[in-house]
């Protein structure tokens, strides 16, 4: 427990370098590869940010692994990212990496099935549908668990719902 709180000037210089040079790195390859990089769009997008996250984390402060290892596992990550990214443009492969959008909610009818398959509870979309300033059912046209996990409210008393918006969402 001791050595908790100890540390030498080698390696506070070594790891105060290191994350600058790592922390360079990641604002250099974000602008190569765009803000995608840090977005929530996909799962795949989820699993890029937890890998950059913990090669950032062991590049800074393990005594084992280098800058330049860390370089290029976060460059190796990027580069997934890109070809995952380019890939989600086939549906085989799109269907492999993102999680299809349910339909919770439609013309004020609540979809319970949907609601256990998204794991989500009627008391949190009562208050999605309170941040949505929605005061009453009859005003929701759809309620979505989006691929991300956010929750989108679509409601007006007075518009129809354009079947195009809730076009590929899992509707039971």
């Amino acid at each position: 427990m001791e050595k908790w709180f100890e540390a030498s000037e080698t390696s506070l210089v070594a790891i105060t370098l290191s994350a600058i040079g790592i922390f360079i790195l990641v604002i250099l390859y974000t602008r190569i590869a765009g803000k995608r990089s840090f977005s929530k769009m996909s799962s795949f997008d989820f699993a890029m940010t937890i890998a950059s996250g913990s090669i950032l984390a062991s590049t800074i402060v393990l005594k084992n692994v280098s800058l330049v290892q860390g370089a290029i596992a976060l460059l190796v990550v990027y580069i997934l990212q890109l070809v995952t990214a380019y890939l989600r443009r086939y549906p085989a492969f799109q269907k492999i990496t993102d999680n299809d959008p349910i339909l919770l909610m439609k013309d004020g009818e609540i979809y319970y099935d949907n609601l256990k398959k998204a794991r989500v509870t009627e008391s949190d979309l009562r208050g999605k549908l309170r941040e949505a300033n929605v005061i009453q059912l009859s005003e929701v046209r759809a309620v979505v668990f989006e691929t991300t996990g956010d929750v989108s409210v679509l409601h007006s008393a007075d518009k129809k719902l354009e079947d195009w918006i809730i076009k590929d969402v899992n509707r039971k």
